[in-house]
């Protein structure tokens, strides 16, 4: 009996866990929010929780504790540089667990887990579109060619039509051709 036994075991070997788990909060690390199922959500949030408290220390142990866990460098290095001096006033706590659904195939519920401050570091679509969208008008603020600029160009767009009109009309007198030819045949 597991009484009190602490963790999941998702019916894996130890190696197989832990290789799960790694790859799981590197993921997170690197994506800022990831979806998988509820059990494995949860037992990352442990986890790296865990290694976001040993970003914030920022000393060498931890530096090393870090490094032993997760295996891609520059993800470890963003977990120092950007993701950890985003909590220093935190006292744990820096993961949101979100159940959404459950999986088409075999109904596991999932969950996403993401950081407490994801919609901050995220801009929304539309945002963006709209500072895009503001870039190109102040583009096209810039003062108007001249009218000479503008003609030939406005020439060279009519003249693409043409071209395209061409390579239709060939097409369709091979069409009317075989119509022909196949009531000729009829009428014989």
């Amino acid at each position: 009996m597991r009484h009190k036994v602490d963790g999941r075991l998702f019916g894996r070997t130890a190696n197989q866990r832990k290789a799960l788990l790694k790859g799981i909060v590197t993921s997170l690390f690197e994506n800022q929010r990831i979806e998988t199922t509820v059990a494995k959500a949860k037992e990352a949030r442990r986890i790296a929780e865990r290694m976001i408290t040993f970003g914030i220390k920022g000393d060498l142990h931890s530096k090393r504790q870090v490094f032993s866990y997760i295996s891609d460098r520059n993800v470890a290095s963003k977990l120092f540089s950007e993701i950890a001096p985003r909590f220093v006033g935190r006292n744990g706590g820096y993961l949101r667990l979100i159940q959404t659904r459950n999986r088409l195939k075999d109904s596991a519920p999932m969950a996403i887990l993401e950081f407490i401050d994801y919609e901050s570091i995220k801009q929304p679509k539309g945002k963006a579109k709209k500072e895009a969208k503001a870039a190109k008008s102040e583009k096209a603020e810039k003062p108007a060619p001249s009218e000479k600029e503008a003609k030939p160009a406005k020439s060279k767009k009519a003249a693409k039509p043409e071209k395209s009109e061409k390579k239709a009309k060939p097409a369709k007198t091979v069409k009317s051709e075989k119509t022909e030819k196949k009531a000729k045949k009829e009428k014989e």
